[in-house]
């Protein structure tokens, strides 16, 4: 790839690096970082698919699915007949504290159980390196656990988790202890960050929540670090009829 002439181009340009991720996940990369650091603003319109063609030298496939996936996730927006734009943020709340959700449901005085959907090893994809701060390919773990309140599911648990932090992620019985009480053993969490909205639950899910697909859940994506690696990325998916968030701070 060629440096562009176009200064909003040539910013993004810097943005992508030479790792081995596909050149469609390094634009998208570049262009989220554009978001965050502020300098594309909300509202924002982002170049053509022939401006990034044409300014990048990459090919129109690889500029459409960049912008497409972006679009999917609600980075991006599309207008039909006026172009692409940086979407508005989401209103998300902070949460303070990472707790054992079995510890929680016990304190509330009420039975905790849980069901393994998942658990296997794999190779990180791009989505999953990027979330992980990892190479494409690089050893990681996934599960996937029912957490249930009395005879009552409660929350889908969904992880991916880097092996060199946690090795023996895969032979835990997770029917017995949480993933949260293993991986606070092996690599305690020195920080942490949350991302939270509401979804609609896939098929599958509703099914395993025991609701409608028409009811409306609370997603907490979750990443912790221990020092200065990230130990693993979590989705946690609660019904919205049954599941509340509470935060305290000080004046």
């Amino acid at each position: 790839m060629s440096k562009p002439e176009n200064p909003l181009l040539e910013h993004l340009f810097d943005g992508m690096d030479d790792t081995p991720q596909p050149i469609y996940a390094r634009l998208k990369h570049a262009i989220i970082q554009r978001i965050q650091s502020g300098h594309w603003k909300a509202k924002q319109r982002v170049p053509s698919e022939a401006e990034f063609v044409q300014g990048l030298g990459v090919s129109r496939m690889t500029v459409n699915r960049a912008l497409r996936e972006l679009t999917a996730e609600g980075i991006l927006t599309r207008q039909q007949g006026l172009g692409t734009f940086v979407a508005e943020k989401k209103a998300h709340s902070a949460l303070f504290e990472v707790h054992n959700i079995a510890e929680e449901i016990r304190e509330r005085g009420n039975q905790h159980h849980m069901t393994l959907l998942l658990l296997e090893s794999g190779k990180a994809t791009v989505e999953e390196a990027m979330m992980l701060g990892l190479r494409t390919g690089h050893a990681i773990f996934r599960s996937a656990v029912l957490h249930f309140e009395n005879d009552l599911p409660i929350q889908i648990e969904e992880r991916v988790v880097n092996a060199l932090m946690a090795p023996d992620y895969p032979t835990q019985d997770f029917t017995q202890h949480t993933a949260y009480e293993y991986l606070m053993s092996v690599a305690p969490m020195t920080e942490g960050e949350h991302l939270v909205e509401a979804v609609m639950p896939s098929k599958e899910e509703s099914h395993h929540l025991q609701i409608e697909t028409s009811e409306p859940c609370l997603q907490i994506q979750r990443r912790t670090w221990a020092g200065d690696d990230i130990v693993t990325a979590t989705r946690l998916l609660h019904p919205g009829s049954r599941f509340q968030l509470f935060g305290h701070f000080g004046r």
